[in-house]
């Protein structure tokens, strides 16, 4: 238990904190949801209004809830700053909705990175017209899904369908000829 909580103080530590911000540095690690979007958010608005050098944002995701997700993907793009976005570990589910936010010379990964591209799954509880509404809203969201990662990789419409009908693992390789990453890079000194 002890662990837990050193580990907590070493990333909570305000020298750390600080250091990040300098090195205009955020991270999206772990489970996506409303707090690190919240947090994520408040760090890239924070980093905008500072200066308008570029920011970096590294991602290591599982995904999580898809509007947590849209909520970090959107405040990329609405502030002013430029960002680069480096995938490491693994991207996934709606951690690929964040990565895709910037153009794609700004999307690189670290070679052993891994990418996850799947539908969204829910789970419906409730009246049949609530099942109903629950199912097509998520229909919507697969749609959005598909189109965004189409647009965003070059692959037609039709084959990102499929491909996420089901889980589609992507090494980093696999990753940058599917059109999710630009390239694959080794050292931070790349970015440039």
């Amino acid at each position: 238990m002890a662990d837990d909580k050193d580990n907590n103080d070493v990333q909570r530590s305000p020298f750390l904190e600080e250091k990040a911000f300098k090195s205009r540095t955020v991270l999206v690690f772990g489970t996506i949801n409303d707090k690190l979007a919240a947090e994520v958010s408040k760090r890239l608005i924070a980093l905008a209004a500072e200066s308008k050098d570029p920011i970096t944002i590294l991602v290591s995701s599982p995904g999580g809830h898809v509007e947590s997700g849209d909520v970090i993907h959107d405040i990329v793009k609405f502030i002013d700053a430029p960002v680069n976005m480096v995938g490491t570990g693994w991207v996934g589910s709606a951690a690929v909705n964040v990565f895709l936010s910037v153009p794609k010379e700004r999307r690189v990964c670290l070679p052993n990175t891994r990418f996850l591209i799947h539908q969204p799954s829910g789970g419906c509880g409730g009246q049949a017209t609530d099942i109903a509404i629950q199912a097509r809203e998520i229909v919507k969201v697969r749609e959005r899904i598909a189109a965004l990662i189409a647009k965003e990789s070059g692959q037609t419409l039709e084959k990102v369908t499929a491909d996420i009908d089901r889980d589609y693992w992507m090494s980093a390789t696999e990753a940058s000829e599917y059109g999710l990453v630009s390239r694959i890079i080794v050292k931070q000194t790349e970015l440039s």
